[in-house]
């Protein structure tokens, strides 16, 4: 499995930007696909994560109302549409993917097997 994450950058306070992640190198139609981010001197959080199969949807309440995780099943990738992004946005962002087991999507990492490189996102004030 390789999953490819991209799209960060630098943006002003109120801004937005998409990031995507390319999944390859199996089916992921049993899997969930998830977003975390790690900001300096902070552990790795739980943002936003999709069921692969029914699109069914969870998100951390920090960015409810703001992020949007959405996926392309043709195209094996998975967004991360982030608006109204705020200074404490910012960080390296965290593709993830890991079989489904059932129950709710999961929020933690352990749940998610493989993961991308990251992609820095910076929002300045």
């Amino acid at each position: 499995v390789q999953l490819q994450a991209y799209g960060g950058g630098l943006v002003q306070a109120g801004g937005s930007v998409r990031l995507s992640c390319a999944a390859s190198g199996r089916a992921f139609s049993n899997y969930n696909m998830g977003w975390f981010r790690q900001a300096p001197g902070k552990e790795r959080s739980f943002v936003a994560a999709i069921r692969w199969s029914d699109g069914r949807t969870v998100s951390t309440d920090s960015v409810k109302g703001r992020f949007t995780i959405s996926r392309d099943t043709l195209k094996n990738t998975v967004y991360l549409q982030m608006n109204s992004l705020k200074p404490e946005d910012t960080a390296v962002y965290y593709c993830a993917t890991g079989r489904n087991v059932g129950g709710p999507v999961p929020t933690t990492a352990r749940w998610y097997d493989f993961w991308g490189q990251g992609t820095q996102v910076t929002v300045s004030s």
